[in-house]
């Protein structure tokens, strides 16, 4: 795969989850933010991931009933996340734990979720890209 291709399917990949992210939310009829949110409609906050870099597991709830979020679990999720290259730890969007949450309730499923690249420091993304990796420069993985 040549450069072109590779910056052409970093934009298709982000496109797909940028629309798939606002396509959930629109379908859920609900927009998901820091602040405490309605839960009625929503998963239960609940998820167990593994870091397939550290092989760390955390189950985690990091939403109560009542739609208010649990900063030290949210902390905790950030941290399992971090860039597993330099350590650096980036606040990870609230919005992609509630997508992961939908799409497992959707499946019906409570199964672990193996993550393969969480946060990624700007100097691992700047490496990647140097390198010729499929990373993109503007990697949403920086942002979180």
């Amino acid at each position: 795969m040549n450069r072109a291709d590779q910056s052409t399917w970093a934009w298709t990949r982000r496109a797909f989850l940028q629309v798939s992210l606002v396509g959930t939310l629109l379908l859920s009829g609900r927009l998901v933010g820091p602040q405490p949110v309605q839960a009625r409609e929503l998963p239960e906050g609940r998820l167990t991931l593994v870091n397939i870099w550290t092989d760390e597991r955390l189950e985690v709830t990091y939403r109560d009933d009542s739609g208010t979020y649990d900063l030290a679990a949210l902390d905790d999720v950030n941290y399992l996340l971090r860039c597993h290259k330099t350590g650096e730890i980036g606040a990870i969007d609230v919005r992609v734990l509630e997508h992961v949450n939908l799409v497992q309730k959707k499946l019906g499923t409570q199964q672990e979720i193996h993550i393969i690249s969480g946060f990624r420091s700007p100097e691992y993304n700047d490496l990647l890209v140097r390198t010729g990796q499929q990373a993109a420069r503007n990697s949403l993985h920086v942002q979180g």
